[in-house]
């Protein structure tokens, strides 16, 4: 991050934060590390648990009614109707054999198999989950970092916590993690374009669902951007402007509802109601905003929608790597020395 960025954040917020106050202290005005970490990370202590034999097609069925957006359809004949939000959620789902934990199977997973055409009323969860299970212990889960590592190092987004004995505890998930997020000052002198990527899977709206899932698969993607051709009289061209999104949560509810993936259009299914970041909003309000929309990713767009990107809960746990919080940290206290000195 550039601390050029964090100067002129913090010349702006000089006056709130009373540093020409003589009696505003140091101790103040330095930045603890406790504030930007999570000593205690969300556990979801029920989390959803099926059998070996228990058909993917009920699997399905189960993640679904816990779903954070649940959809609507009439017919593939007929115009889908609108998208309707209920308070829920869960992406992922545990394999246990009596106390032993044998498999987890997640969104991920379903877009994979939706991809590969796989028949869902045939086949039992055990067939397709993934095993063994990254899990971490319960008395060494310190603090967030531990997650994260593990997050990275084999590129899950669930991990299972256990006891001494391998006893289940819970799940950590991004999800959760994001649900207690507090590292504020932090996320208030990042901008969105410090973490977002610009290597947007775009698509058509006429589009159909299964090419989605088939393009996630491939790309190893979460959503494709729905994009409309509008024409740019002055540079003699079109341009895509971003008009929706189609995302493997989507994928889960329209499986669930066993539709004929290949005969649904984007169009008709993709979430329209978009709330474009800017790149130089703050992370903050990027959380904020999937906080009040409930989503784990918000889409970007910049000169008139011709630029788009997209910021996920993922970029915001991967500002919390140690060594960027510790450089954010000496920059902001050299910023704060900066502006006490009347620079």
């Amino acid at each position: 991050m550039k601390s050029w960025y964090i100067m002129k954040q913090c010349s702006q917020y000089k006056s709130a934060m009373q540093l020409d106050d003589p009696q505003y202290s140091q101790d103040k005005l330095t930045i603890q590390l406790d504030d930007l970490l999570l000593s205690q990370p969300a556990i979801d202590y029920k989390p959803l648990i099926v059998t070996p034999k228990t058909l993917l097609v009920d699997v399905i069925t189960l993640m679904n009614q816990k779903r954070i957006h649940c959809c609507s359809l009439s017919s593939v004949d007929s115009p889908l109707d609108a998208l309707t939000a209920y308070q829920t959620g869960s992406s992922c789902v545990l394999v246990m054999q009596g106390t032993e934990l044998l498999g987890i199977f997640t969104e991920r997973d379903i877009v994979r198999l939706t991809a590969d055409s796989v028949d869902f009323g045939k086949m039992t969860i055990a067939e397709v989950m993934t095993q063994p299970v990254v899990t971490l212990e319960q008395a060494v889960f310190k603090d967030v970092f531990a997650a994260l590592f593990l997050f990275r190092r084999y590129r899950i987004r669930h991990l299972p916590i256990v006891g001494q004995k391998g006893e289940l505890i819970g799940v950590v998930s991004h999800n959760s993690i994001r649900s207690i997020l507090r590292p504020v000052h932090l996320l208030k002198f990042m901008r969105v374009a410090d973490v977002m990527t610009t290597h947007v899977i775009r698509a058509p709206m006429t589009a159909s669902v299964l090419t989605l899932a088939q393009v996630m698969e491939e790309f190893r993607i979460s959503c494709v951007v729905i994009t409309e051709e509008h024409p740019q009289l002055d540079l003699g061209q079109f341009v895509h402007i971003p008009v929706g999104i189609v995302t493997e949560e989507d994928i889960v509810q329209f499986q669930a509802m066993q539709v004929n993936l290949s005969e649904v259009l984007a169009q008709t299914v993709m979430s329209t109601q978009l709330f474009l970041l800017n790149p130089e909003d703050s992370l903050w309000t990027a959380l904020e905003e999937m906080q009040r929309r409930q989503t784990p990713r918000l889409v970007v767009s910049w000169n008139g929608g011709t630029g788009i990107g997209i910021v996920t809960q993922s970029s915001l746990l991967r500002v919390l790597n140690p060594v960027q919080v510790y450089e954010v940290m000496k920059t902001l206290q050299q910023t704060v020395r900066w502006l006490q000195n009347g620079s």
